[in-house]
């Protein structure tokens, strides 16, 4: 199960899918799809994350994807694209569709599917994940609210794309996963310290 894995049941692999490290496990052809596809394409990135979770697969069925709401939101749409659904990632060809969707985004929605981050650490992919899921729960308890949005004008939601651009930037006041990754680190190895096995 998930929460049993430790980092020697890690399987390493090849951009070709071939097994690079001793494991009792086989890959998952579908997993090893979506990741080649952003290591391929994207040679800045040394992380993928890709999670089927309630809130984010309920945000990435729907026809308009992540909606302009929150702040929160607002944040991760300035980072996102989408890859429509194209069935189980068995088929390798899928892979250009999917590098180019997410160009130089670091949040992709796969529509009908789940959520993708990716950073040049796994902290920078973790936190993007953590924020895409977060606007999504979000979007989802507004939603299960049935009233009407306050609508964000167009010129504030431009805005705050720039302004969610530059502070998440190497140049800007909060890189992510810098200062809150190490803060991850020490609580997991607070309550978890086995995990590094």
């Amino acid at each position: 199960m998930f929460d049993e894995m430790t980092a020697s049941d890690l399987v390493k692999v090849d951009i070709n899918g071939s097994i690079l490290s001793e494991t009792n496990y086989p890959i998952n052809p579908a997993g090893f799809t979506i990741h080649s596809a952003v290591h391929m394409m994207r040679h800045d990135v040394e992380c993928v994350i890709h999670t089927h979770t309630a809130a984010g697969l309920g945000v990435a069925t729907q026809k308009d994807g992540l909606l302009p709401l929150t702040q929160q939101s607002l944040a991760v749409m300035a980072h996102c694209g989408y890859h429509d659904y194209e069935g189980i990632g068995f088929n390798l060809e899928e892979r250009t569709t999917m590098g180019a969707h997410l160009g130089a985004n670091n949040v992709l929605f796969l529509r009908n599917h789940g959520l993708l981050s990716v950073g040049a650490t796994v902290g920078e992919a973790f936190m993007w994940m953590y924020r895409a899921e977060r606007a999504c729960r979000f979007q989802l308890a507004f939603q299960q609210a049935g009233s009407a949005p306050t609508v964000i004008s167009p010129e504030i939601i431009e805005s705050t794309f720039e302004q969610n651009r530059q502070a998440n930037s190497s140049e800007g006041y909060r890189p992510i996963g810098v200062n809150e990754w190490p803060a991850l680190l020490r609580k997991l190895d607070r309550e978890n310290s086995g995990y590094a096995q």
